[in-house]
């Protein structure tokens, strides 16, 4: 059994996901022990919950990796914690897991957004900074914007609080005109995280040997202990 947590990186997730893959919504804390006690033999993390409920745990993960299951993040909390866990055994996937475990990104901040509700596909509402990036650095490197105009965007889009990032924002942040920006926008537009979440149902079809964990040991802590006992069990 496969299962993916997804949400707004990749809307049409159960379109391009393979059929053997069941699709679940962004993960909150407790979501990942849930795929654990369904049988759950892959789990892929791409979306995660972080402002109104409590996020993925580390320690769900490592306990799922402990079962030698296996674990594979990208693109959004995925990528974040596949940084924070690939010293365990979870797998990370795509540039932005790349940037993350390398240290060119340390900032949580730079996949958040604010997205629609499940009823409507959770559209994304803001822009998150590793999209914006990615948008004007092909945008420089395509010419179509000066690298003085460039920087500006990037600058001001590093600026710009994540609920309130759009192209209109960006723009009005850096000083330049959004009718300016939408010629480049509409040829160069980079969705990242899309591209990453893509990339981690595509590795999910790859088969993975099971993790070795001799060179570590699940600890159970009195915190997981009182969350989830009948696992301790098992």
């Amino acid at each position: 059994m496969k299962v993916v947590f997804v949400g707004p990186s990749l809307p049409n997730a159960r379109e391009v996901a393979a059929s053997d893959i069941e699709i679940r919504p962004p993960a909150c804390q407790g979501d990942v022990m849930q795929a654990v006690a369904d049988g759950a033999s892959t789990i892929g993390l791409i979306d995660g919950q972080f402002e109104m409920a409590a996020p993925v745990w580390h320690k769900e993960l490592l306990f799922a990796l402990s079962k030698k299951i296996t674990v594979i993040g990208a693109a959004s909390m995925g990528a974040l914690r596949a940084a924070e866990c690939s010293a365990y055994g979870m797998i990370g996937v795509g540039r932005i897991f790349d940037d993350y475990v390398s240290g060119v990104r340390v900032d949580d901040a730079d996949v958040a957004l604010t997205y629609g509700p499940a009823e409507l596909r959770y559209p994304p509402l803001s822009i998150p900074l590793v999209n914006a990036q990615a948008t004007i650095a092909r945008i420089s490197e395509l010419g179509l914007l000066n690298d003085t105009l460039c920087t500006q965007l990037e600058d001001a889009a590093c600026t710009v609080f994540f609920k309130h990032r759009t192209w209109k924002s960006i723009s009005n942040a850096a000083g330049i005109e959004p009718e300016m920006l939408k010629p480049a926008l509409e040829i160069c537009w980079v969705d990242q995280k899309r591209l990453d979440a893509i990339a981690l149902l595509e590795e999910m079809g790859r088969q993975h040997q099971p993790i070795d964990c001799d060179d570590w040991q699940f600890n159970a802590t009195a915190l997981f202990r009182r969350l989830y006992p009948s696992f301790l069990k098992r």
